[in-house]
């Protein structure tokens, strides 16, 4: 056996050991792409051990769909129809801004810039786990994306003045969301669609319960969970992650969408390095704009990769050494933090190739 199928072989271990060990898991997804190593693997493995290849297994990508809403305004700023320093009252109605951001008594509304929103320094709170709460004790519960500002504003506080720190809010893609569609004239998941499923051929790519693929769906969405609890049927989900986060799609769909930005096919290099306007989220892990970036540090953090991660235990990145796209989901909450890991066993396998 060759050492490149060892490795091969031995990463299909990992990712069986990792699903089958965890009874949480019911069935998992996991692409490994790398022309420079010669490896290219797409695998499902269920909670039985049962592995399958090159399957188009659709699933919901969570907080990885913020790259997508980041490129989207990317697009639209080389059209000239945004700048990233501009402030969002520009681009919303006066309901949605109106006392937006008041902060220990002063009014920052107008002050927000649509950078701010990209890299999470708005000083916005966030609105996703309080109204997950709801989605979870109705079945029936839905939301508007205004009505999600709307309860925000109501109901949270402000963590910061703008541009004062980080702070991980799906609230500032919201807002990207609503700007978005102010600016097309059309619906988020038509905006996608136009500018970014179908220039780039990604034909099994929606936005969950608001729009269906450019083909049909062979096989149904892999379910997803927050503890016990499938949330693939639960309309009111998908309106509170919309803009961040509310894709479904496939791995080889996922793999077009970064090798195209990689390649700058969809956005310009310029552009993708204004993205990387890093912002500290935590020790060795960095936010642009829509973009995690993990650096590499000595004993803690063995290498660099770059992408998103999503709460579902969704996974969609780039390691520049190996060349390497690693791609997947493990369709639950659990594997948020636990994905990273993985991946970084994923990635320590493929340098002994490299």
């Amino acid at each position: 056996m060759t050492k490149k199928r060892k490795i091969e072989e031995s990463i299909k271990k990992l990712f069986r050991k990792t699903v089958n060990k965890d009874k949480k898991l019911k069935e998992a997804q996991l692409l490994v792409d790398t022309s420079k190593l010669d490896i290219d693997m797409n695998l499902v493995v269920n909670s039985k051990g049962m592995i399958k290849e090159d399957v188009l297994q659709p699933y919901y990508i969570a907080s990885v769909g913020k790259i997508f809403t980041s490129v989207l305004i990317s697009i639209l700023k080389e059209k000239n129809k945004i700048e990233f320093n501009d402030k969002i009252i520009k681009y919303l109605e006066k309901e949605v801004t109106d006392k937006l951001h008041v902060y220990k008594g002063k009014d920052f509304s107008e002050e927000i810039t649509i950078s701010q929103l990209l890299n999470h320094t708005s000083g916005l709170n966030d609105h996703f786990y309080p109204l997950l709460e709801k989605v979870i004790e109705d079945s029936n519960f839905r939301i508007s994306p205004k009505e999600v500002i709307k309860w925000s504003k109501n109901n949270l506080s402000p963590v910061s003045k703008p541009g004062e720190k980080f702070n991980y809010s799906d609230t500032n893609y919201h807002l990207l969301g609503l700007i978005i569609e102010n600016l097309t004239g059309l619906s988020l998941a038509n905006a996608f669609k136009k500018y970014i499923f179908k220039p780039l051929g990604m034909k099994k790519t929606s936005m969950l319960h608001y729009s269906k693929p450019i083909d049909t769906y062979e096989i149904s969405i892999a379910d997803f969970y927050y503890k016990d609890i499938k949330l693939n049927d639960y309309k009111g989900y998908a309106d509170i992650d919309y803009a961040g986060g509310g894709i479904v799609s496939t791995s080889t769909d996922l793999l077009i969408f970064m090798k195209a930005l990689i390649k700058h096919q969809i956005i310009g290099k310029d552009t993708l390095e204004e993205m990387g306007d890093w912002q500290k989220q935590s020790l060795g892990l960095y936010y642009g704009y829509g973009i995690m970036r993990f650096k590499k540090i000595p004993l803690l953090m063995p290498y660099n990769f770059w992408g998103h991660s999503g709460a579902t235990g969704s996974f969609m990145y780039y390691q520049p050494d190996t060349e390497a796209f690693i791609i997947g989901n493990f369709n639950n909450f659990k594997y948020e933090k636990k994905s990273v890991r993985f991946i970084i066993k994923i990635i320590s396998k493929l340098s002994k190739l490299n």
